[in-house]
């Protein structure tokens, strides 16, 4: 067994059964794509590595060839291997993924010069109306060149995907693995929210009682992330509002951040909802706002006493905002049986879509036990690690949008 074939799939099966070509092009960048390759084929990808004579100097073909258990092809010869992948044929790739991409390949697809084995399998792809997805890297000043970000533009209208670099140190640099591959499963692995608008409000809230002191609620915000993360896995296009939490938000994601309820009720007052399919309330709200004091309290008081008031409930707020959307909202409690009546409670109060049940020993745990209340007869009950339960809601979700 070939060490590719040892690794595969032992991430996730997001990307099995699915080809890619993995063309590489003469960018320094290149010496990424041996750990880029193998975390492809860790999520069940096959990857299939094309060079650039111009990539050859920077990194051996035999390094690709043991990332990837395929000999790179590096020439075209009477086998058409071009054809053979990105052609009008019976079998072909499932995305042609240029990485790291030059100005010059870039400029050269664009106006359909294909004098590498790059080019020629980029044209091959776009005119056979095969997925592309091109990451560039390259200087800024070349990124940032008027004919080549109008070459960019110009692919983008032939529905090719980019991820556009991070700018650092005048270096328009490659994106991360990470993020690349999560755009990888986006485009071409499952497809169950494909076309859906999802928002998901996460994290905890922290009101202030001085200048220095607040109340907040324990949460690590794990669930909101893999709910985003799974959502945007399984193709929907995914916006997180998301609290202070301490779990890192994906660089994949695009995110709001909140602090206070104040933060999250201007946020939501100036917000269309129309646009979204579902959103998703599993934040760790406030349920009391103490009355602020300016400064700092003094530290050598025996006992210190806050008054707080009862804070607004969002949910009530959502849904008089919300038109077409589905709202599912989260309820947090000590126990199975009182965390099921409690969502029982806030289904029929907040007039939402469905309520996910679960209990205090969820927090700070990378596994949990959810039910789900809803307005059918039946409670679900699923457990398992978060990144599970995640994929097992999203499964459900679809089923409240179809």
């Amino acid at each position: 067994m070939h060490p590719a074939d040892e690794i595969r799939g032992i991430k996730s099966k997001l990307l099995e059964k699915k080809r890619i070509v993995l063309a590489v092009t003469g960018s320094i960048a290149a010496v990424e794509t041996v750990r880029l390759a193998r975390e492809l084929i860790r999520h069940g990808a096959t990857v299939i590595p094309v060079m650039t004579e111009a990539a050859t100097k920077i990194i051996h073909p035999d390094a690709l060839w043991f990332a990837t258990g395929k000999k790179p092809i590096v020439k075209l010869t009477g086998d058409t291997e071009h054809v053979h992948y990105c052609g009008r044929v019976n079998d072909p790739v499932d995305l042609l993924l240029i990485v790291p991409s030059t100005a010059n390949t870039i400029s050269k697809i664009a106006l359909g010069i294909d004098d590498t084995v790059v080019t020629t399998f980029a044209t091959t792809a776009i005119g056979s109306h095969r997925p592309i997805l091109i990451v560039p890297a390259m200087h800024l000043s070349m990124y940032d060149h008027n004919i080549v970000q109008e070459n960019i533009t110009k692919l983008k209208r032939q529905n090719i995907d980019f991820i556009d670099p991070f700018i650092k140190d005048n270096k328009a640099k490659l994106a991360n693995n990470e993020r690349i591959i999560a755009q990888v499963i986006h485009r071409i692995g499952p497809k169950l929210l494909a076309g859906k608008k999802v928002l998901i409000i996460g994290g905890s809230t922290e009101e202030p009682i001085d200048d220095v002191r607040c109340i907040t609620n324990v949460s690590s915000g794990k669930t909101a992330i893999t709910l985003a993360t799974s959502s945007f896995f399984q193709g929907a296009d995914v916006k997180l509002w998301y609290g202070q939490s301490n779990t890192s938000i994906p660089s994949f994601i695009p995110s709001d951040r909140f602090k206070t309820i104040a933060d999250l009720k201007k946020m939501i007052n100036k917000t269309t909802f129309d646009e979204y399919d579902m959103i998703v309330v599993c934040a760790a709200l406030a349920d009391f706002i103490p009355e602020k004091q300016d400064g700092k309290i003094c530290s050598d008081q025996d006992v210190l006493s806050i008054q707080c008031h009862k804070a607004e409930k969002i949910l009530p707020l959502l849904k008089d905002k919300v038109s077409r959307s589905k709202i599912i909202g989260f309820k947090l409690s000590e126990s199975k049986n009182t965390a099921i009546e409690k969502a029982k409670e806030l289904l029929t109060s907040s007039s939402i879509d469905a309520v996910i049940a679960n209990t205090i020993s969820s927090i700070n745990s990378s596994d949990q036990t959810i039910w789900i209340v809803d307005h059918t007869s039946d409670i679900e009950e699923y457990s398992g690690s978060k990144d599970d339960v995640a994929l097992h809601l999203v499964s459900y979700f679809y089923s409240v949008m179809s």
